[in-house]
């Protein structure tokens, strides 16, 4: 063979794998939208990845993910929604409630979008119905607004003698004064004085907190919120330090040194919104796959924070508990 054939040859054979990978078709990219922080969001990112893998598609593998996290700043997901609009992604998970799900589906009309959890997301606008969601969004529910009258029944029977209960909520978030009205209905029935106390910053948390002396309350409840869930942490130390006996929508809270929580599993919705989109990829189209909806509710105690706040547990409480913290 002749030297320069030879160089001629070799340089095809260097050049053709490069060749041969552009012509492989573009791995999907999925558009990971969240309201909270990537902190606290490692468990549900995970449970979300997991799902994803159940229908057969692997990070790293057979998709990529963009994230954009607006970390309890609900003015900044309009623009993150339009970036990852921008970059064409093949789906959008909404995770984090209404705030990224409303501002996905205002940002496209075409790119499907699964939302990790939203109340009532009819009457948001985000379905048409739960059964036949319609156009290009689809999810899942969590129930908060109808579990919250729930967390209060609990909170009341661990405290017997409580009067006055503080509610926390952030009235940034649309499904806020639906979950509020739930609550009072329920605080009228059982003759509890509620107090509503709203809080969209770090600032205003902390003045919330300070507040409860002035409300003179015996307990609180906290929204199942995504800007609380973003300051998880926070919230529980400042409960802890006010000394106040707190009941929360999610098991992770009591995890962390909270009282009680009653709801879903969290991760268990992010799972199935991974399911979900994975099932988009394959064709499927939002508009045909209905909102799922919870079937078990979880109740959890944490026992030392209990003692700590020289709070002694009904033993028919305990025996109801689905996990006890000691």
């Amino acid at each position: 063979m002749k030297r320069r054939e030879f160089i001629a040859g070799a340089g095809v054979a260097a050049i053709w794998p490069f060749v041969a990978r552009a012509q492989q078709p573009a791995m999907p990219v999925i558009g990971f939208l969240s309201s909270r922080s990537p902190g606290e969001s490692e468990a549900v990112v995970a449970a979300f990845r997991q799902g994803l893998a159940d229908t057969g598609y692997v990070v790293g593998q057979h998709l990529a993910i963009e994230y954009r996290w607006a970390e309890g700043q609900y003015d900044r997901l309009p623009g993150l929604a339009a970036e990852l609009v921008g970059l064409r992604v093949a789906a959008i998970l909404a995770a984090g409630g209404p705030p990224s799900a409303l501002a996905a589906k205002k940002a496209t009309s075409t790119i499907p979008i699964v939302f990790s959890a939203a109340n009532d997301a009819v009457g948001l606008g985000l379905v048409a119905s739960l059964g036949q969601p319609g156009g290009n969004v689809t999810g899942m529910s969590l129930f908060n607004t109808a579990l919250a009258p729930k967390r209060l029944e609990l909170l009341r029977e661990l405290i017997p003698s409580v009067k006055v209960v503080a509610y926390l909520t952030n009235p940034a978030n649309p499904g806020a004064q639906g979950e509020v009205r739930e609550v009072q209905a329920a605080a009228e029935v059982t003759g509890i004085e509620l107090r509503v106390l709203h809080a969209s910053s770090e600032d205003e948390l902390d003045a919330a907190f300070a507040r409860l002396t002035e409300v003179h309350a015996g307990g609180l409840l906290v929204a199942a919120e995504p800007f609380f869930d973003s300051r998880r942490a926070r919230i529980v130390a400042l409960a802890a330090k006010a000394e106040i006996p707190t009941g929360y929508g999610w098991r992770e809270n009591v995890a962390l040194g909270g009282l009680t929580s009653y709801g879903t599993s969290l991760p268990g919705s992010y799972r199935q919104a991974g399911v979900y989109v994975g099932r988009v990829l394959k064709g499927e189209k939002p508009a045909d796959l209905p909102v799922m909806q919870p079937t078990k509710f979880e109740f959890t105690i944490n026992l030392k924070t209990a003692k700590a706040l020289g709070i002694s547990v009904p033993p028919t409480l305990l025996a109801r508990a689905d996990e006890v913290i000691e």
